[in-house]
């Protein structure tokens, strides 16, 4: 049997390539901790897989690495709707809004107009 000389860990092979990749996935799971979209707490996971393809003559093994990352998803943005008509009679999704539009509020601000998406044909 071989003396092992410069014993490493298989991680280490493919030129560092499998620490590289590790590294590149936790910096993504680092900066979607930092994202405020989502929830602080939930849990993230990198997966690494090494797959051997081993050849007939059980000489050579292709390894394959792979890391794949589970991220936090983004947090719903939570609206009210309304459905309303415009006057040619198609059909209007308006967002609510807590003041009436153009009110002044207490700080001397106007509330604006919402935002408004036309949706379906006329005639509804």
């Amino acid at each position: 049997m071989p003396q092992i000389v410069n014993k490493k860990s298989v991680l280490e092979m493919a030129m560092g390539a499998i620490a590289e990749i590790t590294d590149y996935e936790v910096e993504r799971v680092v900066a979607n901790i930092m994202d405020p979209n989502t929830a602080a707490t939930a849990k993230r996971k990198i997966t690494i897989t090494l797959t051997f393809a081993p050849d007939d003559y059980r000489q050579q093994i292709g390894m394959d690495a792979q890391a794949k990352t589970t991220l936090a998803p983004i947090q719903p943005v939570r609206t009210s709707l309304c459905i309303t008509k415009a006057r040619d009679g198609s059909l209007l999704l308006a967002e609510m809004t807590p003041q009436v539009p153009g009110q002044v509020d207490m700080d001397g601000d106007e509330a604006p107009v919402p935002a408004m998406a036309r949706v379906g044909r006329a005639g509804y």
